[in-house]
């Protein structure tokens, strides 16, 4: 399968943002639409599915960082040691572990697009971890660019937008000063990659409708593949150079 492209007879899109954004609600949303219509749903989910070396990131974001395991809610909240550790060895653990999920993320996705199913969800997709690079970096924005010419990109690549510090009301994992972090990093990358449609922070039911509207619109159309990374407001934000 070549980068960029997916088949006719199965519709996919992908859910990537910050914890916390509503991802899990707009997926639900989505699927229950699409299966009210007929359409044969799967759901992939990437940590579960599509990640590898399990016992790599657990050593790495619990073992040696002391990390706290598991989900946190408002009730429970954690404190998570992997995404918001930034340095220079967790950075060579990130390249190496993403260059794995490339070649499962390939694989992952061709299996699924012959699988017969209607449309395929993937909840979140390899943006979510290619945000967590340093995309200021030039060598890590070389290293993005090649990971993209490697991965199918989705009909829709979907990045849902939040406000950080009601982000982390709902999921509070990681401390609020990275959310900011790493909220703006899908912004940037969005605008690096190009070709994403990036939903702004408002009502659930207002978000489910754009949702559905390119979900089972704009791929129908067949307007995905663009190149371009479609805004709230209908602006278009070519890729940076």
């Amino acid at each position: 399968m070549q980068a960029g492209t997916h088949t006719n007879a199965t519709r996919w899109v992908s859910f990537s943002g910050i914890d916390g954004a509503g991802k899990g609600t707009q997926i639900e949303a989505l699927r229950a639409a699409a299966a009210k219509a007929g359409m044969r749903v799967r759901i992939i989910r990437f940590w579960d599915e599509v990640a590898r070396l399990a016992g790599l990131r657990e050593t790495s974001g619990h073992k040696i960082f002391k990390g706290d395991k598991g989900v946190g809610s408002p009730d429970k909240p954690l404190n998570r040691r992997d995404k918001n550790v930034r340095t220079w060895q967790m950075a060579c653990v990130r390249l190496f572990l993403y260059a794995v999920d490339t070649v499962s993320t390939r694989w992952t996705v061709a299996k699924a697009l012959r699988s017969g199913s209607d449309l395929v969800i993937f909840d979140r997709y390899i943006y979510d971890e290619l945000a967590n690079l340093n995309l200021r970096n030039p060598l890590m924005r070389a290293y993005i660019r090649l990971v993209m010419k490697l991965v199918p990109r989705p009909g829709v690549s979907f990045i849902l937008d939040a406000d950080a510090v009601q982000a982390r009301a709902r999921k509070p994992e990681y401390p609020l000063d990275f959310i900011f972090v790493n909220r703006q990093a899908y912004v940037e990358l969005s605008r690096l990659i190009g070709g994403m449609t990036v939903i702004a922070p408002g009502p659930i039911g207002e978000v489910q409708e754009q949702v559905l509207r390119h979900a089972l619109g704009d791929i129908e159309a067949g307007e995905a593949g663009t190149g371009r990374a479609r805004g709230i407001c209908g602006t278009e934000t070519p890729a940076l150079d």
